[in-house]
């Protein structure tokens, strides 16, 4: 399995869940992945799990400092980024009356700001013909009480998506969105029984998705064999939101 050799890709929160199974994929694709995170600890310990061929940077998506820093860290090792994953996100919830303006800010500074800006600062070291996966949620397109910020967040990267894929046309960097439905994480494996059951209940395959189900399409949209698609959103939900 080659579809990323020699390619340098970047994951930004790549150190745990959907995030790392990306990582771990690319680099077993043949690619030079760096991978991003807020903990150190965690950084270091994905990049040792994963092995020859990642390398571990700890950086605040949310802060444009950041991600300039990690631009500049990959250019200055491989002087290009041929494949972009922004991953990086947080999901508490809050309904409309319990809504604060913290809880607003950080929700939209790390999911929507920490991507704009991430795109932003990485740009200038993407070739020509560059791939960017955006990591939305099936969210985006419903309506789940008390994660209406949170919803829209990811209604906001599925729009960006489409407006990137614009801009970018000239440069053949190609936008795509992969939208996962419940996923069968670490953070996941801690939720009540009861409530994990509830989030299976209306998913027609009858089980949340593996973390490697995700990858496996983020890969895809990543690889030379999505290379006439962009704009799109690739719902990996088990059915749940498509029938």
């Amino acid at each position: 399995m080659t579809r990323m050799t020699d390619k340098v890709a970047l994951v930004v929160g790549g150190a745990k869940g959907i995030g790392f199974a990306i990582a771990e994929r690319l680099t077993a694709e043949g690619a030079r992945v760096f991978l991003t995170g807020r903990s150190a600890e965690e950084v270091e310990q994905a990049a040792e799990k994963i092995g020859a061929g990642a390398r571990g940077l700890v950086a605040d998506a949310s802060l444009p400092e950041d991600m300039a820093r990690v631009v500049a860290t990959v250019e200055d090792a491989y002087g290009r980024i041929d494949a972009l994953v922004l991953n990086a996100g947080v999901g508490d919830a809050a309904t409309l009356v319990g809504e604060t303006p913290e809880h607003f800010d950080r929700l939209f500074g790390v999911n929507v700001r920490g991507s704009v800006f991430g795109l932003q600062a990485a740009l200038r070291v993407m070739v020509d013909g560059a791939s960017v996966v955006l990591v939305g949620s099936i969210a985006g397109s419903a309506g789940i009480a008390s994660y209406g910020t949170y919803a829209a967040t990811k209604a906001a990267l599925r729009s960006y998506a489409r407006t990137w894929t614009a801009e970018l046309a000239p440069r053949g960097i190609r936008v795509n969105v992969v939208a996962p439905g419940p996923t069968d994480t670490a953070m996941m494996a801690r939720v009540p029984e009861a409530v994990r059951a509830a989030l299976i209940a209306p998913i027609p395959l009858g089980r949340m998705a593996r973390p490697a189900e995700v990858a496996a399409a983020a890969l895809f949209l990543l690889s030379d064999e999505a290379s006439y698609i962009a704009g799109v959103e690739l719902c990996v939900d088990g059915g749940m939101r498509q029938v």
